[in-house]
């Protein structure tokens, strides 16, 4: 399956929904901040970030600013915050998806699962690294280069550039590409 890094400063919360993965085949590991996430993020490579709103010290909007500077890691936030404004905040700062809690495993693990999938281009058997004269697309990494400069793209930007990739022979609609990304 897929390498998860949950970050959650709630013990049972934390511990539940690593039990609910884990069950379910992926690979966990979870910190208590937002500050240890960030430092377990190089270490372990994991393929999506969970990422709780409310951390002690560097809450999660922080946390997903800091890993969008640097990464199109997908993220998903899952907070007890509910309401509008919040949901806007966090897909605002870079987050793909917003899970409000209490979630239940197959929940959570749906939602990892559609993140990946719009991201995932493995079945195209396109390489994972493409370069477009002074474009670089790394598939793998999710990062993009020109002319040696990292480039910094908001998700949806991601996720379209790559779509148009997949294909570049192929004429969109705006309405199909709006659908996809």
């Amino acid at each position: 399956m897929s390498r998860v890094l949950l970050i959650e400063d709630d013990p049972s919360v934390r511990e539940g929904v690593e039990l609910g993965l884990r069950r379910r085949g992926h690979e966990v590991r979870a910190a208590a901040t937002g500050e240890a996430g960030l430092a377990a993020l190089a270490e372990f490579r994991p393929d999506l970030l969970l990422l709780d709103l409310m951390l002690p010290g560097m809450n999660g909007v922080q946390v997903c600013r800091q890993v969008r500077e640097h990464s199109q890691l997908p993220i998903i936030m899952l907070t007890a915050r509910g309401d509008d404004f919040d949901v806007v905040v966090g897909l605002e700062a870079g987050a793909d998806d917003y899970i409000v809690k209490p979630a239940r495993p197959e929940v959570i693990e749906a939602r990892i699962r559609a993140v990946l999938r719009r991201l995932d281009d493995s079945g195209t058997g396109r390489p994972a690294i493409e370069v477009y004269g002074e474009l670089t697309i790394d598939r793998v990494g999710l990062t993009v280069t020109k002319a040696g400069r990292r480039l910094t793209l908001a998700p949806s930007e991601l996720k379209l550039l790559l779509h148009l990739s997949a294909a570049p022979e192929q004429v969109f609609s705006r309405q199909q590409l709006l659908e996809h990304v």
